[in-house]
């Protein structure tokens, strides 16, 4: 097929978002079943304990209403054992928001690619939502990089390079530019903006022709 007829997809995503962990795998089959390109997008819901603070109260009362949001999260998911709600629950350390995330799945773009971006995502929100890690620690998002093939020491230099904030910033900004208030969101051909998780079915449907 040529290239011209290939569709896109920006998937903007941030990894404390559980939706986005449902999305994430109905995208994968998607593009392998048809001729799209999934790029990959960060959005950042809270930056910091503050901004947690701002939008829910207190981070006791953030912690608890995300954890609840998971729970509707499984319930929609296809393979539901991948949550582990109660194991979040426990941890002692406070939820944390995902900026720290993005910033890593920024620097694994930039030493490998989309596809990189996509594979770091996809392991942080497994070591977030299943493994139940604590993704506002740099030690937990080195051991997603390095568990999906990334060298260590050279993402650490990119984690903390001013070119990868600039990139997450890039990304923010496009969101604002498509009016994205909630996610997961995708954008297709830079012109459908759509705020869901849309099941495997709604999506094969946008790209029946």
């Amino acid at each position: 097929m040529n290239k011209q007829t290939i569709r896109q997809i920006e998937f903007f995503h941030d990894a404390v978002c559980g939706w986005c962990y449902v999305l994430s795998p109905r995208l994968r089959q998607l593009a392998k079943e048809r001729q799209i390109e999934v790029v990959q997008r960060c959005f950042v819901l809270q930056r910091s304990d503050e901004e947690m603070i701002e939008r829910f109260g207190s981070l006791a009362q953030a912690k608890s209403e995300i954890l609840n949001h998971w729970v509707a999260c499984q319930q929609a998911a296809d393979d539901k054992t991948l949550f582990n709600i109660e194991g979040m629950r426990a941890q002692p350390f406070n939820y944390p928001s995902g900026y720290l995330a993005a910033l890593g799945a920024k620097a694994a773009e930039r030493l490998a690619g989309n596809e990189a971006h996509w594979d770091f995502f996809d392991e942080i929100q497994r070591l977030h939502l299943l493994v139940n890690d604590n993704i506002g620690e740099l030690e937990t998002l080195v051991t997603a990089a390095v568990n999906i093939g990334l060298d260590e020491a050279q993402f650490r230099l990119q984690f903390h390079a001013a070119e990868t904030r600039e990139a997450v910033e890039q990304d923010l900004a496009l969101a604002r530019q498509y009016r994205i208030r909630s996610i997961p969101t995708i954008v297709i051909d830079g012109e459908q903006v759509i705020s869901k998780a849309l099941t495997h079915d709604e999506s094969a449907q946008l790209f029946l022709n």
